[in-house]
């Protein structure tokens, strides 16, 4: 560990010598964790990483039009563009490959409800659902159950490993919630939480923003942060030891996420694929999210503020969106492409400017909440990776079926819109196995795709432990349910 003097030198070269500006201030204690807390920074790489924050917030980004092309059709598959037999077969591959315990899945939960308006862990919040399930115990649930047809299915017990990768703000609370939920059923010793790295907020001018006299204000260093994480915590070695090779890699918030989904593995795997995005069709051109596509022949995610309007609403012959495949944040890793991310690439991921709101202590030390956007947290993405691949694939999914992220307290991707989701796509599997299904006024239940996101659904949920996609639910067959109904798993 740096002495004092040096710890001062290094900052006083690094330009940012404020930070001890209060240590007069800070008693024994205070002191200790502020340097220690200094210590753990790359102190001889914060020069760098303060200027190339500045940098990158006042540059006007490169407009990539003129370099865009879809995604070509050899690479692409789908559920609705596949015909039934290759979702057969993919889906009989996935689900051998689960058997043999080669497949793990990875969440990437390191972020807080602050939009949510929670102070928690997004994996512990409860959308109101009739089973009061977290999202954390949505997802548990689907593990068992995948494990439960994979072994079904081949005749061999299985585990698909957990790794669940927080931060500094989630990593307590979430082991925490797990052991007083008991693992919810899963064996702990097949669950791996490890932390992300934090890096420091900086001012537009290039300075490392205090949050306290003796804090620096951190954050979590992007969804990207993964490649050097797993590095950090061993996690490549894990999945070696556990003889996992392919990884389905999620975020938390998307209520539908169907984890190691079986047909999209075996697809990837069919494909000889080392990297592979789900994704869904873009509602309308204007939807602000990134698309999958190539940039000078390369895999990339363009953002929707990456391209002009001209761009985005580009059309085909037949009036499809040209550049429609909206990116999900749901990917398929090799373990030997993570391996040689990990080791030849991660320094070269793509850094991204985000510019927000920092609580910050100013010169005569006054705790100031911002208005506006003072800091620059640079983060990376998961995606930032498909540059990498050498055989890249894309999957095509039903939006009603697999995506309602949960991100607001109201309105658009609130906790209204993923629950009616869930509980839509619920009534079409019942209904699809012959069950009549009746609202609380005793009404048919309308349960086509459209009808979930504006009118609330009946409330007929099915856990997981039932069914994984809708399968075995023929005890359905002929019965009627009014809402509200929570279809168990019988003891």
């Amino acid at each position: 560990m740096l002495c004092l003097e040096e710890l001062k030198q290094r900052l006083e070269d690094a330009g940012q010598t404020h930070v001890l500006q209060f240590w007069s201030e800070l008693n024994e204690s205070e002191r200790a964790v502020f340097y220690q807390e200094l210590c753990q920074l790359d102190v001889s790489g914060l020069k760098e990483h303060c200027e190339a924050a500045a940098a990158a917030a006042a540059a006007v980004p490169d407009s990539l039009d003129e370099l865009m092309e879809p995604v070509p059709p050899e690479a692409m598959g789908g559920t609705r563009s596949s015909d039934s037999a290759a979702l057969q077969d993919w889906e009989h591959e996935g689900l051998c490959q689960i058997s043999k315990n080669r497949v793990g899945v990875l969440l990437l939960a390191g972020g807080q409800g602050t939009r949510l308006g929670v102070k928690y862990p997004k994996g512990m919040y409860d959308v109101g659902l009739p089973s009061g399930k977290t999202l954390y115990q949505i997802q548990a649930e689907r593990i068992h159950k995948i494990q439960e047809l994979a072994e079904a299915k081949h005749g061999t017990k299985c585990t698909v490993p957990w790794y669940i990768m927080t931060s500094e703000f989630t990593l307590n609370p979430t082991e925490t919630f797990f052991k007083e939920n008991n693992y919810f059923g899963l064996d702990p010793q097949n669950i791996f939480m490890f932390e992300q790295r934090m890096i420091p907020a900086v001012t537009f001018d290039g300075k490392v923003i205090l949050q306290g006299k003796g804090k620096i204000a951190m954050a979590p260093d992007g969804n990207g942060g993964l490649y050097q994480a797993l590095e950090d915590n061993n996690v490549l070695e894990d999945m070696k030891t556990r003889g996992v090779e392919y990884l389905h890699v999620y975020c938390v918030d998307n209520i539908l996420v169907k984890m190691a989904d079986p047909v999209f593995i075996g697809f990837c795997v069919s494909k000889g694929a080392d990297c592979g995005a789900k994704v869904v069709q873009k509602a309308c051109p204007s939807e602000p999210v990134g698309v999958v596509c190539r940039v000078q022949g390369v895999a990339q995610v363009v953002e929707y503020s990456e391209v002009h309007s001209s761009t985005v609403e580009l059309r085909g012959k037949s009036g499809e969106l040209v550049y429609s495949a909206g990116n999900i944040c749901n990917h398929f890793f090799t373990r030997l492409f993570l391996q040689d991310v990990a080791m030849n690439h991660k320094k070269h991921l793509k850094q991204h400017v985000a510019l927000k709101k920092v609580p910050f202590i100013d010169k005569c030390g006054n705790e100031v909440r911002p208005t506006k956007p003072n800091g620059i947290k640079m983060e990376k993405f998961v995606f930032d990776v498909f540059p990498f691949s050498r055989s890249f694939v894309v999957f095509e999914v039903v939006r009603e079926d697999e995506f309602s992220p949960l991100k607001n307290a109201d309105g658009a991707d609130s906790p209204s819109t993923a629950r009616n989701a869930l509980l839509q796509l619920h009534c079409r599997w019942a209904s699809a196995a012959g069950a009549i299904l009746l609202d609380e006024d005793g009404n048919a239940v309308n349960t086509g795709r459209d009808s979930g996101t504006i009118n609330a659904p009946a409330k007929f949920e099915i856990s997981p432990l039932v069914s994984y996609f809708g399968e075995g639910l023929e005890k359905l067959i002929g019965k009627t349910y009014q809402s509200e109904l929570f279809l168990d798993k019988e003891p």
